[in-house]
Formats: C-alpha cells, sequence, structure tokens
C-alpha cells in the first residue's frame, strides 16, 4: 500500500483544474466519487460493505485522505480493493490537484469506481470542488437530524446522502421525515439513501445507484 503525503493546491484556479480532471477520468471510463463526512459516521464501514458486495462486478480503489494514519487504508487494502492512503499534511479537505496527484500514485487506468474518502468534518470539504464526477454525503443516525440546518452547503453540493446506521434509528431521537424535508428543501433533486452497513438495509439500493453512475460515466466517455 503506497501512503503519499500531499499539500494545497498553490494554483488559485481549482475549479478550471477540478474541470480537467472531471473530462480526464471520464476519458478513461472511471468515475471518482468523493465521500464526505464527519468523522465516526461510518464512511470506512460503509465502503468496506459496498467493496465486499461489488467488487466482483467492477473494479474498484479508494483514496483515503486523512490529516495522518494509514489505519483506514489497510482495512480497504485487506478486501482486495486497490488502496493509497494520502496525508493532507493538516488541510481539512482535498482540493482538485490534491486528487490528481493521489490518482496518479494509482493504477487508475484499470479501475472502473474509485471512492475518494475525503478528510472528516462538514465544512472544508463541500467548499472546494475535488473534480470528482460524483460527491456523496454521509449523515448517520447519531448525528442527529439537524445537520442539515447547520450546515447547508454539504447536503446542498451533494448528489446523493446516504443515511447510515439505520440500525440504531430505534436509540436515537432522529426524525427522518425531518431530515428528508429539510435535505430536499436545499437540495430537490439529491438522492437519499438510508442504509445500514452491518445488516445489509438499503445497500442494494445505493449500490444500484453507483453502478448505474459508472456505467452512465463510462458510456458518456465512449460517446465523445
Amino acid at each position: 500500500m503506497k501512503v503519499i503525503e500531499l499539500n494545497a493546491s498553490v494554483t488559485d484556479s481549482n475549479d478550471r483544474d477540478a474541470d480537467q480532471l472531471r473530462q480526464d477520468t471520464k476519458d478513461q471510463g472511471t468515475l471518482i466519487v468523493n465521500i464526505m463526512s464527519s468523522p465516526g459516521s461510518g464512511k470506512t464501514t460503509l465502503l468496506s460493505r459496498v467493496i465486499t458486495d461489488m467488487k466482483e462486478k467492477i473494479s474498484i480503489g479508494v483514496m483515503e485522505a486523512d490529516i495522518a494514519s494509514d489505519v483506514d487504508a489497510i482495512k480497504i487494502q485487506n478486501l482486495g480493493a486497490e488502496s493509497i492512503q494520502a496525508h493532507t499534511d493538516g488541510m481539512c479537505h482535498m482540493d482538485a490537484g490534491m486528487t490528481r496527484r493521489a490518482l496518479e500514485a494509482m493504477d487508475n487506468n484499470r479501475l472502473d469506481l474509485i471512492f475518494l474518502e475525503n478528510v472528516g468534518n462538514l465544512i472544508c470539504p463541500a467548499e472546494f470542488d475535488t473534480g470528482a464526477g460524483k460527491d456523496v454525503m454521509i449523515l448517520s443516525i447519531p448525528e442527529g437530524d439537524d445537520k442539515p440546518l447547520k450546515y447547508p452547503l454539504m447536503f446542498s453540493t451533494s448528489h446523493a446522502l446516504v443515511i447510515t446506521k439505520m440500525d440504531a434509528l430505534p436509540y436515537f431521537d432522529f426524525d427522518m421525515d425531518k431530515c428528508v424535508c429539510r435535505v430536499k428543501r436545499l437540495n430537490p433533486d439529491i438522492k437519499i439513501f438510508p442504509v445500514s452497513a452491518k445488516t445489509g438495509e438499503g445497500m442494494e439500493a445505493f449500490e444500484n445507484w453507483l453502478f448505474e453512475a459508472q456505467a452512465e460515466w463510462k458510456n458518456e466517455s465512449l460517446i465523445q
């Protein structure tokens, strides 16, 4: 497993860099999915379940972005997916330049789907375009249904919201209807997937969405 040290991009043209990265990965037929959430939401557990369920259908890689440590990357590698650990040198987010450097360290030419597990927080990652083809926000049941009110940008910029730890719903004061209503008010087109990676509840719907998104991305590259 590779570990690379990254610094924030020195360019002030991150949006342009992100658009170019999206085009380059589309030309390759590789879809990058940017996963954003707070620490402890279950990102790695969710990805572990997705990899286990989908690795026979498509080739998967994971870029683990953390300020330090390689614990999560080792877990992912042990599941049979290509994994790289990207240390962000204290930065609380990934940007397009950092994503490209991490991508270049992977054998991405053979991968259909690459997850970028962004640094865990609900503010910075939403403010920087990573060049991913899809942005996915994760909210866990223990975090509460009020997070869309407190961190609206994260929810309004994502293509999909995965509500994790549904098996814990009976033990927390989490109002699913209120949460969905608040999210939809911010982002009417967002897809919402309540799941439990532990029990498998809802995973098929989310995995089908990922599979279809990757197929559409690859088909668009063939048409161009």
